[in-house]
């Protein structure tokens, strides 16, 4: 199939932006990789009447630290934010959950902040954004908000993004802690395909091995990906000893709200969040150990 008819601009500025969404509201749509919103106009599942180009505007292409936060532009290509040293060595959990998103075709031309704005509850990069509470920054011709990113997805490729509004850039938290270690996995039915469960856990370690933060979250078991604060909070100050992490994983089994559907049935997704969630966090404990003992 082929797209319904549709007006283009080229958007000179992200105010320029802002105006033409203002000024078109819902019959607009952002388009900047175009991954996720060029197969739903081919079939047809949207029709705009008008897309905003907004992928060769520079100031939304950079990325930088700012203090005790990694600041991702919106429109920073996949392929870039993977190599990029600023990225490696601050948030390396979003560097490994890159390497599970498409493949490396879809990372050329896909945009960090085209991915979190489609909100695919199966996707891995809405899914470091809410185990890290990442802070978006949104705009428009009203002005500008910034929002929590476990407050920014409201289901199945819904978010809280207005009609008017244009993702700027994204805030990703640079944990302080020295021996700091990360995990991602996800189970699909083909590398490359959507995850028909993800998970993603990020711990810090004293000098001693007791853990002083941790941060544990699921995707593809729920209609958005989902953080889980109050077991993060569970496993502080504890060694994670293998009994502790076992039982928050099956804690966190029991607290997703996976559906049934074609690729697997919600037991089985179930299921899989709690295997996950343990493995990472033990991967999480593995990495953060080696850097304590370095």
């Amino acid at each position: 199939m082929k797209s319904a008819p549709f007006e283009y601009v080229r958007a000179e500025s992200v105010a320029h932006a802002c105006e033409m969404l203002a000024e078109q509201g819902d019959a607009a749509k952002v388009i900047a990789g175009g991954q996720s919103l060029v197969p739903m106009l081919a079939m047809r599942l949207l029709a705009p009447a008008w897309l905003i180009d907004v992928q060769r505007l520079s100031e939304l292409q950079q990325v930088s630290v700012e203090q005790d936060q990694l600041v991702v532009g919106a429109t920073v290509r996949q392929c870039v934010a993977e190599t990029n040293p600023h990225l490696n060595k601050s948030v390396p959990i979003l560097r490994k959950a890159l390497h599970w998103v498409g493949h490396a075709a879809t990372r050329n031309r896909g945009t960090v902040g085209g991915s979190l704005a489609h909100a695919d509850p199966s996707a891995e990069l809405p899914l470091v954004a809410a185990l890290l509470n990442a802070t978006l920054t949104l705009k428009s011709a009203r002005g500008v908000r910034r929002i929590e990113a476990r407050d920014f997805f409201l289901g199945p490729m819904m978010t809280c993004l207005e009609p008017d509004e244009c993702l700027i850039d994204m805030r990703f938290p640079i944990w302080q802690g020295a021996h700091t270690g990360s995990a991602f996995e996800e189970i699909s039915t083909r590398q490359g395909d959507f995850a028909i469960v993800a998970a993603a856990a990020q711990v810090s370690l004293d000098e001693t091995g007791r853990c002083t933060q941790a941060s544990l979250g699921i995707g593809g078991a729920g209609p958005a990906p989902q953080a889980f604060p109050d077991l993060g909070a569970q496993l502080t100050g504890s060694r994670l000893e293998d009994d502790l992490l076992r039982e928050v994983a099956q804690q966190i089994s029991l607290q997703v709200e996976p559906n049934n559907d074609l690729q697997a049935s919600a037991a089985y997704r179930r299921h899989l969040a709690g295997v996950l969630a343990e493995r990472v966090l033990r991967g999480a404990k593995q990495e953060a150990s080696q850097w304590a003992t370095k």
